[in-house]
């Protein structure tokens, strides 16, 4: 019955969800977000669009886990490299409930509608573990990424004094590990 229901309020509980969404960014970020249907002009929304639909209608289709990643990613991505602590980025996944709820009204009402919501918020539960996962993977990455550019950087600068002949004298600085990595 629940499933039925989320079906025929779907397209107002994935508008409802992006624009709970696209509210966590500033105001001037949000509002073109949510107005600016370009891919190629926004990316970001148009990111997030696919990727909250995606979520939802995997959800709705009690597809794997697995499914739902990709959609997840394409979403984390972006939020893991913009200025959201973790939770902050995450908090997404969380406003689909708050979406939900909205749009299909009071169901306290109906025992087994209640019963079947708690279980579907229990699957959104599980795609926001999901979520912390594809986070923390996107995180590693951007990490690698800075310290490889350090790595590069340094070489390039020691290829230059050795170009130059200059040696530096790395004796006078402090004590660390000398080992190459």
């Amino acid at each position: 019955m629940l499933r039925d229901l989320l079906k025929e309020k779907q397209s107002a509980i994935i508008k409802r969800w992006l624009a709970d969404t696209f509210a966590t960014y500033s105001s001037g970020a949000s509002g073109f977000f949510q107005h600016t249907q370009n891919p190629f002009t926004n990316p970001v929304g148009n990111a997030l669009r696919k990727g909250i639909t995606g979520i939802f209608e995997c959800l709705l289709a009690e597809k794997p886990g697995e499914s739902i990643r990709v959609y997840l990613d394409d979403v984390i991505k972006i939020r893991a490299v913009q200025e959201f602590s973790p939770s902050q980025a995450l908090s997404f996944i969380f406003l689909l409930k708050n979406a939900i709820r909205a749009e299909i009204g009071v169901i306290v009402d109906n025992p087994e509608l209640t019963k079947d919501l708690a279980k579907f918020e229990s699957k959104i539960d599980r795609v926001a573990l999901l979520a912390f996962e594809v986070y923390m993977n996107c995180r590693e990455q951007v990490y690698n990424l800075r310290v490889n550019e350090v790595k590069r950087s340094v070489s390039a600068i020691m290829m230059r004094f050795n170009r130059n002949g200059i040696k530096p004298d790395l004796a006078s600085e402090p004590a660390c590990d000398k080992t190459e990595s």
